[in-house]
């Protein structure tokens, strides 16, 4: 049976020690602050970069460099028959098609599988949770790779904004649009269907924004996912992704255990990827499908 390893990179929220503890490998994304480099989770954490997206620091994102994924994917195939590797949507960054171009160069074809099931955040890491137990189970990198991109819509994501300071700085709402919310403390709630960060809905406060997700998690599992009947807990996870104050994200873990009793629930915070997008003080929920290996 063929060693097969598990990569992600930091989009998934997971820090460089929780992906070692879980056995899965890690390439962390780099940012330019104030035309400085850094790496997430390596000489830069979240509570520096929301410290910098306060101040108004040029941040910039980018894909990481083709020699820092080379180095990577070299040093897992000495130990490794093969590696798949599970980047960020590829409706998000080009880091997707660059690695799918550099896995069909003569060392690493029919090695490294890149998988592009258009995950982000705690559904890219429940991603990796599912192909680690494939890897376990004896599947090939091939096959795990057929199996995330066939399941790719298995899952969804629901984000309060708590400012739109960050949307309007990227163009994606109006100055005049960020004004008027702000003084009838909207609070934007926006999805991740597979795809790319859209408008779900606009509510008045922390507490409707809540109770939004909680709803539009209820109605997917309902309608999408097989219903919350009897053991609907072996079938689906509910999981947490925030850029949010502890004290905020536990009141928001015990709203939805108390939503969904029993669930399976990671937390995480989101990465800086999508932070630098929304900004801090922001909580999300997401559900996926648990497929039996």
């Amino acid at each position: 049976m063929k060693k097969v390893a598990i990569a992600v990179d930091s989009n998934s929220g997971l820090t460089m020690d929780c992906a070692k503890e879980m056995g899965v490998f890690m390439l962390p994304m780099p940012f330019s602050i104030n035309n400085v480099e850094y790496k997430e989770g390596v000489d830069l954490n979240h509570e520096q970069f929301y410290k910098f997206l306060e101040e108004d620091a040029d941040v910039t994102t980018s894909q990481p460099p083709v020699g820092d994924v080379m180095d990577l994917w070299d040093e897992i195939l000495q130990e490794y028959d093969e590696l798949v590797y599970i980047p960020m949507s590829s409706a998000l960054s080009s880091s997707t098609q660059t690695a799918e171009a550099l896995s069909r160069e003569e060392d690493y074809e029919g090695r490294v599988f890149v998988v592009d099931n258009h995950r982000i955040s705690i559904t890219q890491r429940a991603s990796a949770v599912e192909a680690l137990q494939m890897a376990e189970a004896g599947w090939s990198g091939a096959r795990i790779k057929e199996f995330l991109e066939a399941t790719a819509a298995d899952s969804s994501i629901y984000i309060m904004v708590d400012t739109l300071k960050y949307l309007k700085k990227g163009g994606r709402v109006t100055a005049a649009g960020a004004a008027l919310a702000t003084v009838l403390n909207l609070k934007p709630v926006l999805t991740v269907q597979g795809e790319k960060l859209d408008a779900f809905a606009k509510v008045r406060g922390v507490k409707q924004a809540k109770v939004t997700m909680i709803k539009a998690i209820k109605d997917d599992i309902e309608n999408r996912f097989g219903g919350m009947g009897d053991g609907w807990q072996d079938r689906i996870r509910v999981d947490v992704a925030h850029s949010s104050s502890d004290a905020d994200v536990e009141l928001w873990v015990n709203d939805l255990k108390a939503a969904f009793p029993g669930a399976d629930m990671f937390v995480d915070p989101l990465s800086m990827s999508v932070g630098c997008h929304i900004g801090f003080g922001s909580l999300a929920v997401a559900v996926s499908v648990k497929h039996k290996v």
